[in-house]
């Protein structure tokens, strides 16, 4: 019998943090039951908000837009990649990768869980100091045959000291992720749930929006 469902997803509300620049989220009642006969939401908000995953149009107009890629990059069998610790702003090397990287050998074709336990800091300043992957890091999942990476931070790679007008949004672990075709999950959150479980399925979903550089997603997983 498969065990309980884990949500690792954050919720979606009014005023949530965002990525620097990207539209704020704005949820206001559109209709209610007291004088419309039903309740229904209005919803402002970016593809980028909250839980969700990158397509590789994200970073580049020629590359696959969501509704191009196959659903198997959003749910399967996956490995935790456990790199809590580290301090603000730290890479995470192909060393600290070493044990996922092994487990992937075994399991071919696994998504990757990037547990840096950042989550802990949503809504606060250092939510944006989170670690982040090195491109020979991202590079070493691609060679595993990874094709899909969720973290639990704000993105992949170094996001820029707030106020930091001179900053580059280079993205090269994004270019290498989604540059082999793969998707990217970020705003993840409770990774401890998952941590030590020996087999573990997880499920991105994302909605269905046409010609889509990404999209929120409800993200959770369970121990089979």
């Amino acid at each position: 019998m498969p065990s309980a469902w884990i949500d690792l997803s954050v919720p979606v509300v009014a005023g949530m943090p965002v990525y620097p620049g990207d539209p704020a989220v704005e949820i206001s009642p559109a209709l209610r039951a007291p004088r419309d006969g039903v309740n229904v939401l209005q919803l402002h908000m970016g593809s980028q908000s909250g839980t969700h995953v990158d397509a590789p149009y994200h970073v580049d107009d020629a590359w696959p837009r969501l509704d191009e890629l196959s659903l198997e990059f959003f749910g399967g069998h996956a490995v935790v990649a456990d790199v809590r610790g580290l301090p603000a702003r730290a890479p995470i090397t192909p060393a600290l990768l070493a044990p996922a990287l092994n487990r992937l050998r075994l399991r071919p074709g696994s998504l990757v869980l990037l547990a840096t336990g950042w989550s802990a800091y949503w809504g606060t300043d250092e939510y944006l100091a989170h670690p982040w992957l090195t491109p020979e890091a991202a590079e070493a999942l691609v060679a595993a045959g990874v094709r899909t990476v969720a973290v639990d931070a704000l993105s992949v790679d170094p996001t820029p000291e707030p106020g930091d007008q001179t900053a580059e949004l280079a993205l090269p672990a994004h270019r290498v992720l989604c540059g082999a075709g793969g998707v990217i999950a970020e705003n993840l959150t409770g990774l401890d749930q998952v941590i030590g479980l020996q087999d573990v399925e997880l499920f991105l979903f994302p909605l269905r929006l046409a010609g889509a550089d990404g999209a929120p997603v409800r993200a959770v997983a369970r121990a089979v």
